[in-house]
């Protein structure tokens, strides 16, 4: 059998990465506030992906998985973005 490994994240690192989701939960909000007509969503989503992206690397620690488990997340993902897209679209034309 072999052991499995351990990754021990410094609370330097993970402090850090709080601090950028902090950061970037701010710039979310002021995002929300300017007048970007139609931008606006965009960029509030776009943040939103980076820090979940943060959280699913850091936080639950996929950076340190392997290829076949980053894949599946990946596809996983990639399935529910179809779904909801196929719901704005089911919306957007009634």
């Amino acid at each position: 059998m072999t052991e499995a490994s351990h990754h021990i994240i410094s609370y330097r690192k993970l402090t850090a990465v709080w601090g950028v989701l902090l950061l970037l939960t701010a710039a979310t909000v002021v995002v929300t506030r300017l007048d970007l007509g139609p931008y606006k969503i965009v960029g509030a989503l776009s943040i939103a992906c980076f820090k979940a992206g943060l959280v699913i690397a850091v936080f639950m620690h996929m950076k340190y998985e392997g290829r076949l488990l980053r894949t599946l997340l990946f596809i996983a993902l990639v399935t529910l973005a179809i779904f909801i897209g196929f719901t704005f679209f089911d919306v957007l034309y009634r």
